[in-house]
Formats: C-alpha cells, sequence, structure tokens
C-alpha cells in the first residue's frame, strides 16, 4: 500500500467491523454515519476490494475484510496500550498493570451464575477488584472507561474479537399450553416461526438457534414480535401466551414442572451455541488480572458446580 497510512479509514473499518452497523460505528467515533461510509469507500478503493456486504440497514463483514479486522483490531489495541502507558510518565494505567478487571454480561447471568462464585475469585486473588457492567447489549471492549472482557452467548461469532467456550447452558423453546394447544403442530425448528415469538433486548437467541438447528434463520418472521430487557418479563409473557419464548432451562424449569409452560419442541442442543468470553485480540496477555479472570472462569465452569 503506497504512501501514507490510512489511519482514519482503518480505525473506521475497525469500529463497523467489530459494531456491525456504519450507525454504531459513528456514535462511537463522534461523527455521521455518512463520514464513515466514505471513510470505509475510501480504504476499500485504496485496498482494491470490498471490506463489507452492504445488507439494507446492516453491513456485513467479506472473508477479506474479516481477516483483515483480526490484524488491525490487534494493532489498534497495541496503540491504545502504547499511548495509556505514556499518558501516565511510562507508568502502566491500572487497567493495564493488572490491578482490575471490567466484566460486561447481561443481568441474568450475573445475578445467576457470575455474582454467586465471585467471592471465591476474590479470596483467590484479593488484589484484583472486579467491576461487574450489566448490558443486554455487547459493549465496546478494550479502551479506556469500557469493558476488558464480556460474557455472552452466542455462536462465537465476534468479528475482531477472541471468543472461548465457557459453558453450555440449554435454551428451550418454550409456550403456555394453552397457546401451543391451540396452534399448528411443532415439528421442526422452523415450525416455531408460525407462532408469535418473543425476544430479549438485542433480539438475537431465535435467529442464532435457528441458524444453528439448520433452520431457515432468515425469514423475516424471526425478527418480529415483542422484545423485554429482561428474562423475568420475557418468563411472564410467555406464561400469559402471548408468544413462544427461547429461554435458558434454569430460569423455566418450575414453570415447566408446575404445568404453566410447556416445552415447544425437544430438539438436540447445538454444540456451537453457548457462553463465550469475548475480549479484544491480545488483551489477556497484555493484562495480567484479565488473563488470572479468565482463567478463574473457565476453571469454575469446568468443574461445574
Amino acid at each position: 500500500m503506497p504512501g501514507p497510512l490510512p489511519l482514519l479509514g482503518l480505525r473506521a473499518f475497525v469500529e463497523v467491523g467489530q459494531a456491525g452497523s456504519m450507525k454504531a460505528a459513528s456514535r462511537r467515533l463522534g461523527v455521521t454515519p455518512g463520514a464513515v461510509s466514505q471513510q470505509i469507500r475510501s480504504l476499500e478503493g485504496r485496498l482494491g476490494f470490498a471490506l463489507f456486504e452492504r445488507l439494507n440497514r446492516e453491513v456485513r463483514l467479506t472473508p477479506r475484510g474479516r481477516r483483515l479486522l483480526a490484524d488491525v483490531a490487534e494493532a489498534f489495541a497495541t496503540i491504545e496500550q502504547a499511548l495509556d502507558e505514556q499518558a501516565l510518565n511510562g507508568q502502566a494505567l491500572a487497567r493495564t498493570a493488572g490491578s482490575g478487571v471490567v466484566v460486561s454480561t447481561t443481568g441474568a447471568f450475573a445475578a445467576t451464575w457470575l455474582v454467586p462464585r465471585l467471592g471465591r475469585f476474590t479470596a483467590e486473588h484479593p488484589g484484583i477488584e472486579v467491576q461487574i457492567l450489566t448490558s443486554s447489549e455487547l459493549v465496546p471492549l478494550g479502551g479506556p472507561g469500557e469493558a476488558d472482557v464480556a460474557i455472552r452467548h452466542g455462536l462465537g461469532e465476534w468479528p475482531g474479537c477472541e471468543a472461548e467456550r465457557l459453558l453450555q447452558p440449554r435454551l428451550l423453546p418454550v409456550g403456555s399450553p394453552e397457546l401451543l394447544s391451540k396452534g399448528p403442530a411443532i415439528r421442526s425448528p422452523g415450525d416455531c416461526l408460525a407462532y408469535p415469538l418473543l425476544h430479549d433486548a438485542i433480539a438475537e437467541d431465535w435467529r442464532l438457534w435457528l441458524r444453528a438447528l439448520g433452520a431457515d434463520y432468515r425469514d423475516p418472521r424471526v425478527q418480529t414480535g415483542a422484545r423485554f430487557s429482561d428474562s423475568t418479563l420475557l418468563v411472564r409473557a410467555a406464561l400469559a401466551g402471548q408468544g413462544l419464548a427461547l429461554l435458558r432451562d434454569t430460569y423455566v424449569i418450575e414453570e415447566i414442572e408446575a404445568g404453566r409452560l410447556r416445552v415447544a419442541l425437544e430438539a438436540p442442543w447445538p454444540a456451537a451455541f453457548a457462553y463465550y468470553v469475548v475480549s479484544r485480540p491480545g488483551v489477556r496477555r497484555r493484562k495480567a488480572s484479565v488473563g488470572r479472570f479468565v482463567e478463574w472462569l473457565m476453571r469454575e465452569a469446568a468443574a461445574g458446580v
């Protein structure tokens, strides 16, 4: 690539690749979506190949764009690390010196799995302070004031990030007995689309579940239906017969045993659909506290207690 490095274009490319949309990237960069789009097109023109596929309101990385993102994202993370160190006259910031860990996850996962176990980590590493941020979305990672790691469920595909499988909980498609008795029979994952679907705030679980089971996850009906910011509200909507919900088994086992909810389909569980520890490339090596926290998470998950 002759000439000076197109740093603005590369930065815009990283943000769009990680956020999955021009609009989200523009908010992080503090510029308009049009400016971000212009930077991306200029970079593509200079490289001589497309970095994204444009799909209505979203963009998707091309295979070459996905490979480039992994390298460029790590390079920017290294630059940010160097600047952080120089900002304190060579003394690493607390986040890079290994004194703390900022963790992003959903409120439901924090309450039911992470927080009850956190005392064991504190006892093992009393000098490492853990801060938990709860959000229904994958928040920005790795920058100043942002999370070091996130715990999210999906298929392990977060462009520009490292993802290591942590747990494999079972999500069940459930509905009220009255709703299922009046509606059409459900014999395959795709049959669930004949019913209203209930979603969490991100509305990704049904799409990922259908995709993992080989069903038509591009069907427009996958993205329709009510959304709820809290798992408790999602359970209540299912109990009220408003539609089918895809919920972690531990959240609904009592309702199923009591007959208030029914499993709509007993499907084999897709191996790729799991909880993952997600982080920017190399952060676990650069920041000792993050590496220790992730190691502890893996031990806790393996222990199954």
